[in-house]
């Protein structure tokens, strides 16, 4: 099958690679994908090196932005001439803008012929990811409502599946915000190459060495863009509030906090950082493209999110035994799996300590008790990465959506 597949942009986070996996991966499969972005704008970082390095050269839409403009206009009629030119069996869009402008494009392109006044409209099925969603935490009440609308209309007018990577985003997509029907979702897993992360002991110095952090020493780390979102202030405040914790505690161990990626936000947050007494505990290392050698380096990684989907950074963390503290938002909840015990704020779960939203205290506390606790910490790492190794292999998910497409076409 012909494949067009539209992203806003590649910038750097999962859903750009997500995207460069699909595309080269299902050629093996025997489908042709042709990847159809948009711009990065100015203050994220570029992920077309990955493009380059994996083969695939892009079809770029420069009008297709990531906020609501004007120009949405021009990039709905570029994306729906290249679908007369390409004639795609499947149309898959992926990220909120590109669902948008691809799927009013779709409607057009299936519509817009002779032989639909007698019913017949171009044979063409339209599949959406949500890698994540925009209903809270990125927007004001009224953009938020307005894109909930549109999301409810192009599910039901222009949309033959929706893919959603985790069932807790299925739940909240679907049940929660009402979009869609039931029989519309598709649960498919992220999936990456996890041969990368093996035998990751022997690259654990290697950054560490770099930072002269010695063996005793413990770094947490948080990996992702520098955006609102990720919520760096709270990572920051409870690391100043674990500070104090490991101070006047009787066993006080070398911590130190680092920073892995880039974005606008990042003078923010290292004024931040002074003004919390962090100036010589937080390092900033800003964006890297060795995720098989920082993650060993790290002894525990944090997230702090307001709102995901299913964080690749906590699936890599896990894939390299690294025991992990999160915000139970969106498929962290599904990763972490269920709670085994609640203290302090925080529950220790199947495969790490969740923490709630905005729970500074109780994030400090998961902290300190990973410190403390080498066993527990041990155990963690152990049950996320048998988990990881056994159902986020990158040969899975070109398994599921082939399948899917597969499905799709049968049902024409």
């Amino acid at each position: 099958m012909k494949i067009l597949r539209v992203i806003a942009r590649l910038n750097v986070g999962g859903p750009a690679r997500h995207v460069l996996w699909l595309t080269k991966g299902l050629q093996t499969f025997g489908h042709e994908t042709l990847l159809v972005t948009g711009v990065v704008p100015p203050g994220e970082d570029d992920m077309n090196y990955f493009a380059e390095a994996s083969g695939i050269t892009p079809v770029t839409i420069p009008q297709m932005s990531r906020e609501i403009s004007p120009k949405d206009l021009l990039a709905v009629w570029k994306i729906y001439r290249l679908m007369l030119r390409e004639r795609p069996d499947i149309v898959h869009t992926h990220t909120a803008k590109a669902g948008a402008v691809g799927r009013v494009a779709g409607m057009m392109y299936r519509w817009l012929t002779p032989s639909a006044l007698i019913g017949k409209p171009r044979q063409c099925r339209f599949v959406h990811t949500y890698h994540g969603h925009v209903f809270h935490s990125y927007y004001g009440r009224s953009k938020t409502k307005l894109f909930l609308t549109i999301e409810r209309v192009l599910a039901r007018t222009a949309t033959d599946r929706i893919v959603v990577v985790s069932e807790q985003q299925r739940h909240e997509i679907n049940e929660q915000f009402r979009v869609g029907g039931s029989r519309q979702f598709e649960v498919i897993p992220l999936g990456l190459d996890l041969s990368l992360f093996a035998n990751w002991q022997e690259r654990r110095t290697k950054l560490r060495e770099e930072l002269r952090a010695s063996e005793n020493e413990v770094l947490i780390g948080i990996v992702g863009r520098l955006t609102e979102v990720k919520n760096h202030q709270m990572f920051l405040r409870a690391a100043a509030r674990l500070k104090e914790l490991v101070a006047s505690g009787p066993i006080q161990p070398r911590v130190r906090f680092v920073i892995i990626g880039d974005g606008r936000l990042r003078p923010q947050l290292e004024s931040q950082a002074r003004e919390l007494g962090l100036d010589d505990d937080v390092l900033f290392l800003g964006t890297r493209n060795d995720p098989e050698n920082f993650y060993p380096a790290l002894d525990i990684v944090a997230l702090t999110s307001l709102n995901e989907g299913t964080p690749l950074t906590l699936i890599e963390a896990m894939a390299n035994a690294r025991p992990v503290v999160a915000t139970a938002v969106g498929g962290v909840v599904d990763l972490l799996d269920e709670p085994v015990s609640k203290v302090d704020g925080y529950a220790i779960c199947q495969r790490g300590i969740s923490v709630a939203r905005e729970d500074v205290e109780g994030f400090a506390r998961g902290l300190l008790r990973l410190i403390d606790d080498k066993n527990l910490r041990a155990h963690l790492a152990e049950q996320g990465q048998r988990f990881v190794l056994e159902n986020y292999a990158i040969d899975r998910l070109f398994r599921d959506m082939s399948k899917l497409y597969e499905e799709l076409a049968a049902a024409r």
